[in-house]
């Protein structure tokens, strides 16, 4: 079963067992994936890497919800992103940690021949395309700008 089948699936699911969260968090999500399938110059199924990807997006504008939440004093705001942005997780493959991301870093570094954070954006482009889907690009950036700035 594709992931969109399994989106699919759990969105029937939460709205037959009155799951609200749930809901709304698979139906935002639905929507963005029904938004990408139609961009573009023709209509297309969207692959399980995409669908990731979206994903991925959802998750973040969630993060950033969640402290613009917090900076005002919002709490309960930002206790129901944290309970979406958790639904949305699960469906994300399992995340690479902090260590893993730095050996591929390094790996990359050597490769281009980075020697200081002038050659972040050398580093950057095709860590990311690695790593695309395994690891937070925010995380990914700074081992980055650790290890050319000397700090790892």
């Amino acid at each position: 079963m594709g992931l969109k089948e399994q989106i699919d699936r759990d969105l029937k699911e939460a709205m037959r067992s009155g799951d609200k969260t749930r809901k709304l968090a698979l139906r935002s999500l639905k929507t963005a994936m029904l938004n990408a399938e139609k961009s573009g110059e023709k209509a297309h199924e969207l692959s399980d890497q995409e669908i990731v990807s979206i994903i991925m997006k959802e998750v973040k504008q969630r993060r950033d919800s969640i402290e613009e939440y917090r900076k005002g004093g919002r709490e309960d705001l930002a206790a129901d992103e944290e309970a979406e942005m958790k639904v949305l997780g699960a469906y994300l493959p399992k995340m690479m940690t902090e260590k893993e991301i730095e050996v591929k870093a390094r790996e990359v570094i050597a490769r281009v021949g980075a020697q200081d954070l002038h050659d972040i954006g050398k580093v950057m482009k095709p860590l990311m395309a690695e790593l695309r889907g395994k690891a937070d690009g925010a995380v990914a950036n700074k081992v980055v700008r650790d290890l050319l700035s000397g700090r790892s």
